[in-house]
């Protein structure tokens, strides 16, 4: 994996185990010398995992919307920051530079960009792996409901495995690399959906 977009929260919460967790999966990910593409901007968690990948010598790539540029939470010392038009076209470019996605704790902007990368590879729109780092236990709840939406048949059987999941980011690291892409629906017929 040459690059990784990394979604996760632009907040800082009081607890010190989630910037802890973004400072080490900048640093990590450099280390393995995996770029990081992110959403740009300077603040929380999104701004931890660039200083730590930036110090320990990665390439971080921001791709961020004007009107966050205008509001000043743009990062101004990465590798490259796009400037783009709203956040459909942020996502958009995140799948065209990445080589899959991780997502770190976040809120309704992390949740939105971590189920359109996996509506997509339902979908066929990309093959890439998604990843989600359950640090210290905060997305138990959504990997729950991920496995109710199966037991359901929201999610289909051969969709199951499209959530990649570890509370370690090597252990999620290796399960990515292991990733094998699903028969997306728009290769499926209608009896089978």
């Amino acid at each position: 994996m040459k690059r990784l977009a990394v979604y996760c929260g632009s907040a800082t919460p009081a607890d010190p185990v989630y910037m802890d967790t973004a400072r080490e999966v900048g640093r990590l990910l450099a280390e393995r010398g995996i770029g990081v593409v992110y959403g740009g901007g300077r603040l929380g968690l999104m701004g931890a995992v660039a200083d730590a990948a930036l110090a320990a010598g990665g390439e971080v790539v921001g791709v961020i919307p004007q009107a966050l540029v205008d509001a000043e939470v743009a990062h101004r010392g990465l590798s490259e920051l796009h400037v783009v038009g709203g956040m459909h076209e942020r996502k958009a470019l995140f799948t065209e530079l990445a080589s899959g996605f991780v997502t770190l704790p976040g809120g309704t902007g992390t949740m939105d960009e971590l189920w359109e990368a996996l509506s997509w590879a339902q979908l066929g729109y990309h093959a890439l792996p998604v990843g989600l780092l359950d640090a210290a236990g905060y997305y138990d709840g959504l990997i729950a409901f991920w496995a109710k939406m199966v037991e359901v048949g929201f999610v289909r059987p051969q969709h199951r495995d499209l959530l990649i999941t570890a509370d370690t980011l090597p252990a999620l690291l290796d399960r990515m690399a292991a990733h094998m892409p699903a028969q997306p629906i728009v290769r499926m017929s209608a009896a089978d959906l």
